[in-house]
C-alpha cells in the first residue's frame, strides 16, 4: 500500500507537535483552524492547502520548507523499500505481520533483545520492556 503525500504530511506535522510537547487545542487555536480538522489533517484523511499548511507550519515555528523536506524524505524511504517489507512508519503504520502498541509503538520479541548479552541481564530488560528510538528528523540526516 503506497504512503499518500497526505498522510506523510499528516505525519509530520503530529510528530513536530508532538516533539513540542503541545496539544491539538493549542496548535489549533494558534493556527486559526478548528481542531478537529487539524486532527484530520495530522491523520492524513484531509487535504490540506498551502494556505492551512503555512499557518500551522506558523502555529507549530517550523518553516514549511522543513515539513516538506521531512515528508519528502518519507516518500523516498518508503518507495526504496521492497514490496511487502514490515516497516514502521511514523505515524504508527506498520506491515501486515509488525506488532505494534495503541500507540503506535513496534514492539519487538523479548528473545530478540535477550539475544545480545548485554541485554540479557534481567536487571538492564525484561518482558514487559519497551525500547523506543524515534527517528530523527530528517533535516538531521540530511546535515550528516
Amino acid at each position: 500500500m503506497a504512503l499518500l503525500l497526505r498522510e506523510a504530511l499528516g505525519d509530520s506535522l503530529r510528530r513536530t507537535r508532538v516533539s513540542q510537547s503541545r496539544t491539538l487545542r493549542e496548535v489549533s487555536s494558534s493556527a486559526r483552524v478548528s481542531l478537529g480538522y487539524l486532527s484530520e489533517v495530522e491523520r492524513g484523511r484531509k487535504e490540506a492547502s498551502s494556505e492551512l499548511l503555512a499557518a500551522i507550519c506558523d502555529a507549530l515555528d517550523v518553516p514549511l520548507s522543513d515539513v516538506l523536506f521531512d515528508v519528502s524524505e518519507s516518500l523516498a524511504d518508503r518507495a526504496l523499500q521492497p514490496a511487502g517489507a514490515d516497516v514502521m512508519m511514523p505515524g504508527g503504520y506498520a506491515g501486515p505481520d509488525a506488532a505494534h502498541s495503541e500507540s503506535g509503538v513496534e514492539t519487538v520479541d523479548a528473545a530478540l533483545l535477550n539475544s545480545d548479552p548485554l541485554l540479557a541481564q534481567e536487571s538492564l530488560i525484561t518482558q514487559e520492556t519497551r525500547v523506543v528510538i524515534p527517528a530523527p528528523a530528517a533535516r538531521a540526516l540530511a546535515a550528516a
